[in-house]
Parts: structure tokens; C-alpha cells; sequence
């Protein structure tokens, strides 16, 4: 099939997001936190077990720690969670034990407490127990010198719980991404401004507020410099303190063609940016770049203006090279979740472009996956967006979808879940 897409000089999402992903370094500065405070963050060096998990051979049930293979046995005491009993039982003696006590010498099976049936200090069962069971075996989990998560790994509150087992109370992580976002145009004012005093063609600075809860989601510190005017040394000035100040910027707006002439020109001045049309709906304008300083780069965003089109692709283009930037392990690379849907209406699309449309899906009462899009699909559209769990991610050759085929569902994840 001819690939519309080379036909018209845009490049592919797929295509794009590789390159971003490849041109990149991930930072190596790190920083040592508190176990507690270090979810979502990314591990730096290695955290090794300093004791087996269990670090004894320890009861899974409460019950009773038997001696051997007996009809019945003679209770001799107790082990509880955190008291255990220190003395050896010999064959045909038991203890009562709690889930988690160590399990003394001389048991080798633990019978629960609801087949067992005691009278006086002898123990009697409703059928036997088999060696080993019901009991926890020493570093049957983690061994001593064992790595207990790999570097690179993003920190999940999984890992804090084992970590927190081995009794580690700090780890060594990246340090957290530096994010400068800005946005430029004599039409935009600030939220808080009365309808009133908004001028003809005037519209809220709405797009920079977005951004900034996306990424106030993923552990990354943000410098928010507002809204700068229409004037080279304006914008001139917003960009060197932003070079100046963090690890990356954020623009949106000003990366089509003939749009903003004055942003493209300082940018290219002060740094190599590179101006791209995506394949991809909505979306298509966009740029990268670097802003060279004294020490290192400072990586350069710019998004579309329309507002569903800046969020599609800061998420679809930019995490995954932020995730990238701050060393996050292979993850990145792979593709995202999608799964297959039954679409509930018709859909009118042109090949030539990847389209992320906007919808809802669900099981139906038969329990089948289906989705419906929101919405008009328009770019400036930001109601039907609102509604939405999901992506319908139509393939860029692909055109129009009937009422019952079956989609690919990109259901959404953070930061737009």
C-alpha cells in the first residue's frame, strides 16, 4: 500500500516519537530520599537485601506446629508474632501458633486451627497434616545480597512495601525533571480575567494551566512563566530565563506555518530547532529542539495551539521522552496499552493520518468491549474530551470506520486517567 503519508511529507507519529526517544540522554544527576517520599520516582543505584525474606521459617496460618507424624499430639506451649518459643519439641508434642510466629526446631508442619480439636493439653486433628505445609520457608522471597529492584525502575508502591520488608529506609533516586512552561500571543489572558474585559479574538491562556496539570502528575518540577507578548525581545527574554532555569520547555502555539514568526526565529537563534508536520490528527505542527547554555542543554517543546491537539501530543510524543530524560528504564519504548472495541457509530476519516479520536469505552450488558467517540472530533474541541476514558486510535492509511467494525482502543493512563 502507497504510504500517503510519504506522499505528503509528514512524518509518522511511530517515526517521530523514535526519534525524539533516540536523540535524548537521560540526566544522571540523583538525589537520596526518605523510602516514603520516593514513589513514582526513578532508582539511581542499586538496593541490595541485607536479610533473607522471611528472615525465619515462619507459620502461614493459625493453627499448630507439629512434631512429626502423629495421631495426636501433647501441647507443650505457644509461639506468637514476635514472641517465639525458644524450646525443641520433640515427636508427638505440638505448640499453638499464630500466623507469621517463627516455627520452632523440632516442627516440621503447621495444622490450621479449624481441623484441630484440643482437649486439656492434647491436641487431636479431623486429618493429617503434610511436612511443610502451612509454613513460610526462609528466603523462599528475597535472599541476603539479592537486588531487590533494578535501576531504572520507576518506583511503585509494590517496591516500597518489599523495600520497606528489608528494612531499607532511604534509596538513591533521579533527581526531579526541571520544567520551564511558557506561552506567547497577544491574544491570551490570564484565567481570572473578566468575559467583559476580553477584547475581540481575545481567549484565556488555557493551554499552559492543562500542561502544567499534566505534568504536576508525573513528579516534575515546574516553572511557570506565564504569558509573554508578541515582541522579539520578549520573547527573547522568556526563553533565556527558561533555558536558564530547567531541564526542558514547553510551548504551545506558534509551530505552523507562517504562525509566529517571531518565536521561530529567536528560537532558531538561540539554539537548533527543528520544525516538524506529524502525521498525526489532531496534531501535525510541532518542534524540537536544544538551547545550548554553559553547562549541558536545555531540550526544547513546542506543541500545537488548538487545545486537544497540545494535550494528544505532550502525550503521545513528549512523556515518553521525558520518561527517557529522566532514565526511566525501557519502558518507554514500548508500545502503549491498547486493547480491541466494537465502535457504536460511524466515523469519517481521510488516510494520511494516525487519528487519536476521543471516546468512551466500556463492556456491554453481553459483556463485549465497545466504544463510542465524544464529541465533535475538532481540534479546538474540549468538551467531548472531557468526556472520554479512551483514544480510538485509527491507523493512518486507514478511512472510514462502519457502526460494528472493530477498533483499536487506546484506554488512557496518567496524566490524562
Amino acid at each position: 500500500m502507497t504510504d500517503a503519508c510519504a506522499e505528503n511529507g509528514l512524518r509518522s507519529v511511530e517515526a517521530a516519537k523514535q526519534m525524539l526517544i533516540d536523540s535524548i540522554n537521560p540526566i544522571t544527576q540523583s538525589e537520596t530520599i526518605p523510602l516514603e517520599q520516593a514513589c513514582g520516582r526513578v532508582l539511581a543505584e542499586p538496593v541490595l537485601a541485607a536479610l533473607d525474606l522471611p528472615p525465619c521459617d515462619n507459620s502461614a496460618m493459625d493453627g499448630y506446629a507439629l512434631g512429626g507424624d502423629h495421631d495426636s499430639y501433647t501441647l507443650i506451649g505457644k509461639s506468637l508474632a514476635g514472641h517465639p518459643f525458644y524450646g525443641t519439641i520433640e515427636p508427638g508434642q505440638a505448640i499453638r501458633i499464630t500466623t507469621g510466629a517463627a516455627v520452632p526446631k523440632g516442627t516440621d508442619r503447621v495444622q490450621m486451627q479449624e481441623n484441630c480439636t484440643v482437649d486439656g493439653n492434647q491436641l487431636s486433628m479431623s486429618r493429617p497434616a503434610s511436612p511443610g505445609e502451612n509454613i513460610r520457608r526462609r528466603g523462599e522471597d528475597v535472599h541476603t545480597g539479592q537486588s531487590l529492584v533494578p535501576v531504572g525502575s520507576k518506583i511503585k508502591v509494590p517496591h516500597i512495601a518489599l523495600l520497606a520488608a528489608a528494612g531499607v529506609e532511604e534509596v538513591t533516586v533521579i533527581r526531579p525533571l526541571k520544567a520551564a512552561l511558557l506561552s506567547i500571543g497577544d491574544e491570551l489572558k490570564p484565567i481570572g480575567t473578566p468575559p467583559s474585559e476580553l477584547g475581540d479574538g481575545d481567549i484565556y491562556d488555557s493551554n499552559r494551566i492543562a500542561l502544567k496539570a499534566a505534568l504536576n502528575q508525573l513528579d516534575i518540577e515546574i516553572l511557570d512563566l506565564d504569558c509573554w507578548p508578541d515582541q522579539p525581545d520578549k520573547i527573547r527574554e522568556a526563553f533565556i530565563l527558561a533555558r536558564d532555569s530547567a531541564d526542558f520547555v514547553i510551548t504551545s502555539g506558534g509551530v505552523s506555518v507562517g504562525e509566529a514568526d517571531f518565536t521561530k526565529t529567536v528560537l532558531q537563534e538561540l539554539g537548533e530547532i527543528g520544525f516538524w508536520k506529524l502525521a498525526i490528527k489532531p496534531g501535525k505542527p510541532f518542534a524540537f529542539g536544544r538551547l545550548p547554555k554553559t553547562e549541558g542543554e536545555t531540550l526544547f517543546f513546542g506543541l500545537p495551539g488548538n487545545p486537544v491537539s497540545a494535550i494528544v501530543t505532550l502525550y503521545q510524543l513528549v512523556i515518553p521522552a521525558l520518561e527517557k530524560l529522566r532514565g526511566t528504564a525501557d519502558e518507554y519504548r514500548q508500545p502503549p496499552l491498547q486493547t480491541r472495541a466494537r465502535l457504536l457509530n460511524a466515523i469519517c476519516k481521510k488516510p494520511g493520518r494516525t487519528d487519536f479520536q476521543r471516546g468512551f469505552t466500556y463492556r456491554d450488558a453481553d459483556g463485549i468491549q465497545v466504544v463510542e467517540t465524544r464529541g465533535i472530533q475538532g481540534s479546538h474541541i474540549l468538551s467531548g474530551f472531557a468526556q472520554a476514558n479512551c483514544f480510538v486510535v485509527l491507523p493512518r492509511e486507514g478511512g472510514d470506520c462502519e457502526t460494528g467494525d472493530w477498533v483499536t482502543v487506546e484506554p488512557f493512563s496518567a496524566p490524562l486517567k
